[in-house]
């Protein structure tokens, strides 16, 4: 009885909010399926570090945190399994699609301008990284900058991710007209050697590299997987990488991210702006993929449909078929599967690049 009243007087009202604010995270993995593999360890890696006295915020999920977030091995191993689930087929087959990639990055260098408004430099660069659409690349710019935000970057990155399918939709109709949504492309199937397809991410890496070489761990892990998925030789390593390796570090990561989950780091007016400014960024992302798009529909002959410009931000394979869904319900006959999922891809590269040229600024 003593030692459950000693625990009770440590209790805080904060403790109290942080343990709701984990039961939530675990609510919406569970019954609303948002990025469960992460939301999930997460949540409850939040519970633990909030129970006053608790040891996991001194011993395992602190040693967690210091070997695999604090040196962003997590991130780094996490792009392999992620590499080598992506087919850069689509892409391959038809490289201009790499344009929209890079444009739908926008809201990541629009937020930074607003961020700067309020907060330091480091934190300011941090938090627009939310804008990739790629967790991993959000907590490895982060904590390499040293934010103080490194949770809440985190929740937000990956809750905005989650609700792709709702954020996207509204602002993709807001841009375009019905007549725009219902452009066909027809999908040319073009034969991409298996000599190409080894070659890719050998050359990506090694000039994204000398261009940006604070991207080099990051572009590097992410197309070694992709290698892996390519070279023929190695399928049963493939299967690892895209299964076992990625489900596995994303339960360490969403336990050790916990670590910066307690209350006198989360809780903060700081973490609602966040919140706000990352779903800023993903807007803005959306928009500059489509109105790119819509730019370059005013000098080609041959139209593209302006939606595909939204897969271009790194929810792969999310918003790839989210623009699909778009455009099927438009025009049943109108399947723009291949060409968002090969902008989809593209995007997985550019917030990579992205994260890189961040980092080569205010690293």
């Amino acid at each position: 009885m003593d030692i459950l009243w000693k625990n009770l007087l440590e209790f805080t009202w904060q403790d109290g909010v942080m343990l709701l604010i984990g039961a939530l995270l675990i609510y919406l993995a569970i019954k609303k399926e948002m990025e469960p593999t992460l939301l999930l360890p997460m949540g409850f890696g939040t519970l633990l570090v909030n129970i006053p006295l608790s040891d996991a915020l001194t011993g395992p999920i602190r040693e967690l945190y210091n070997a695999g977030i604090a040196n962003e091995l997590f991130p780094l191993l996490l792009f392999i399994g992620i590499g080598a689930m992506i087919d850069f087929g689509p892409l391959l087959s038809n490289p201009k699609l790499m344009l929209f990639g890079a444009a739908a990055q926008f809201g990541i260098f629009f937020t930074l301008f607003m961020a700067r408004m309020f907060f330091p430099e480091i934190d300011a660069a941090s938090i627009a990284i939310i804008g990739a659409a790629d967790g991993p690349t959000s907590i490895a710019v982060a904590n390499t900058l040293g934010s103080q935000y490194v949770g809440a970057i985190t929740v937000a990155a990956y809750s905005y991710m989650a609700l792709v399918p709702i954020i996207q939709p509204p602002v993709i109709k807001m841009l375009t007209t019905k007549k725009e949504r219902m452009i066909r492309m027809p999908y040319e199937q073009k034969s991409v050697s298996k000599l190409t397809r080894i070659m890719f991410p050998i050359i990506i890496t090694v000039v994204v590299s000398a261009i940006i070489p604070q991207a080099t761990a990051l572009i590097g892990f992410l197309m070694f997987g992709n290698l892996i998925r390519e070279c023929g030789v190695l399928d049963s390593l493939s299967e690892t990488a895209q299964k076992v390796l990625a489900n596995l570090v994303t339960i360490f990561l969403g336990i050790s991210v916990a670590f910066n989950m307690t209350s006198d780091k989360f809780l903060k007016l700081d973490t609602l702006l966040i919140m706000g400014l990352g779903l800023v960024a993903f807007i803005f992302d959306t928009a500059g993929g489509v109105l790119f798009a819509k730019f370059l529909n005013l000098f080609m002959k041959k139209k593209v449909n302006p939606m595909i410009g939204a897969a271009g931000i790194s929810a792969f394979p999310m918003s790839g078929r989210i623009v699909h869904k778009m455009g099927l319900q438009e025009d049943p006959q109108n399947f723009l599967l291949m060409h968002s999922i090969g902008v989809n891809v593209s995007g997985q590269i550019a917030s990579v690049i992205a994260g890189g040229i961040i980092l080569n600024f205010f690293a």
